[in-house]
């Protein structure tokens, strides 16, 4: 399952720094596939949409930090646990995305993927 940031974010920023991905991006930040992993080229997203990894991706919310669900492997591949959860001081702030449940075999293909 990928996670997502909800509303109760105080964007501290905490849990930026901290996604071996990443896939987390400031309020109203624009963002890429290519931005720390190894895609370059047309990339298949998780919505059946095809982009190119290093074009510029509308940001997905202007009003607190979010989690590019296609980047997130719950940081499986680097750490037993979710180091934007770890970090986070706002608790049950960063959850599991009940729109994204995924295996563990399919986080780890996506970190091979990206990886």
């Amino acid at each position: 399952m990928a996670l997502i940031i909800t509303d109760t974010c105080i964007n501290c920023g905490a849990c930026e720094p901290e996604c071996p991905n990443q896939a987390i991006y400031e309020p109203g930040m624009e963002w890429t596939m290519a931005e720390g992993t190894n895609l370059s080229g047309s990339v298949n997203m998780l919505n059946g949409q095809s982009v190119d990894a290093d074009e510029m991706q509308a940001p997905i919310s202007d009003d607190f930090y979010f989690i590019v669900t296609d980047k997130c492997t719950e940081c499986k591949g680097f750490h037993e646990e979710e180091q934007c959860v770890v970090f986070c001081p706002v608790p049950d702030c960063i959850v599991v995305d009940p729109e994204h449940e995924e295996s563990e075999d399919v986080l780890m293909a996506r970190y091979e993927a990206l990886h």
